[in-house]
């Protein structure tokens, strides 16, 4: 499972109940040092088992540095790194060898890779293939931090709850990342009460992307739209994206949704965001914000119809194994790791360009 921008490549391997998951990550420049305590503070919240709301597999995160880190700092050489499952049950998926999950990838993998395709856990269309490209992000953060950027997320939106204020950085690093305590508390109360139904619950992250110099990106696929959007689309359980007011732009007017031009300071800044940070495919200067949107866990205790594919005959499914009643929770620092990879990658084109015009 390869992405490729146009400086930083990733590569992710492994599966969900297979003995390693790893990723190898091209491009980080030379000298760059890694806080590794913090990466791993940064993996903890995309980590299984650490919650009631999450689902009970537990699992350590600690990645194994193989190659790229010496003395904590980057080497310029591609950064490899192995994170050891240690907590598979891989015999819970038995009953599904012929029977594909109602909502999984199960069917079409099965069609399309046969019988090589290993699917215990959702294999490695797993959310657990998540974890390495969280170690990748998490390396990014770090390196934007120190250009003076930030990205910070919260939980939008879990079922009928919507969380309510501004987003701010006091979030960061929340076990359930939102802004108002109410919000929380009846997020949290909607996820349990659907767990003990044996269904599941979707939501809503909101990112945002601070301190961004003008220029990032370019035009058509060049934008950072695209660029953002290309890899939040590799999150299972995304089903949505949009930027500034997404689809509420739809509603409005030319005169409502244009954002003016104004000084604050001797900066020029726009009086609203309905871009969301963006014009045109490239970084304006003011906050560059989206929204992801995350269907329900699709494996839930409820019965459900699926087809037998050995016998040609309609059954009955209750799928075993241990699922997160809502995936929201621990997507947040995913979509982080994301941002950040595709961020970083268009902020070392921009260095390019300057150096050239220079």
């Amino acid at each position: 499972m390869n992405w490729k921008g146009d400086n930083l490549a990733l590569h992710v391997f492994g599966a969900s109940h297979s003995e390693t998951i790893g990723m190898t990550l091209e491009g980080i420049p030379a000298g760059e040092p890694i806080d590794l305590a913090r990466l791993q503070r940064f993996l903890d919240r995309r980590a299984p088992g650490r919650t009631p709301w999450s689902t009970p597999r537990k699992e350590p995160d600690t990645p194994e540095f193989t190659g790229g880190l010496r003395n904590d700092r980057t080497d310029g050489e591609a950064i490899t790194a192995e994170i050891h499952n240690t907590d598979r049950r891989s015999k819970d998926y038995s009953v599904l060898a012929h029977t594909p999950r109602p909502g999984h990838a199960d069917y079409p993998a099965s069609v399309k890779y046969g019988a090589a395709w290993n699917g215990a856990g959702g294999g490695d269309f797993s959310g657990r293939m998540t974890a390495p490209v969280c170690i990748a992000g998490g390396i990014c953060l770090q390196l934007l931090e120190r250009e003076g950027i930030t990205v910070i997320s919260r939980i939008s939106e879990i079922g009928n709850i919507h969380d309510v204020g501004e987003l701010t950085s006091t979030t960061a690093n929340n076990a359930f990342p939102v802004v108002n305590e109410a919000s929380e508390n009846a997020m949290i109360e909607q996820i349990m009460a659907t767990k003990a139904e044996g269904d599941s619950l979707g939501g809503v992250v909101e990112c945002q992307v601070l301190g961004l110099p003008v220029g990032l990106g370019g035009p058509l696929f060049e934008g950072m739209e695209s660029r953002i959007a290309n890899l939040l689309f590799a999150i299972p359980a995304v089903k949505g994206v949009d930027f500034g007011a997404g689809f509420e732009a739809a509603r409005l007017r030319g005169s409502e949704n244009n954002d003016p031009f104004r000084l604050e300071g001797g900066r020029i800044v726009t009086g609203s965001n309905h871009a969301g940070g963006i014009l045109g495919g490239i970084t304006t200067g003011m906050p560059l914000v989206f929204h992801t949107a995350f269907k329900p866990t699709p494996s839930i205790a409820l019965p459900q119809r699926s087809v037998d594919l050995e016998k040609m005959e309609e059954t009955e499914l209750r799928v075993p194994g241990r699922h997160d009643p809502c995936v929201v929770p621990r997507a947040v620092p995913v979509v982080e790791a994301v941002a950040a990879i595709a961020v970083y990658d268009a902020l070392l084109s921009r260095r390019k360009e300057l150096e050239a015009w220079n």
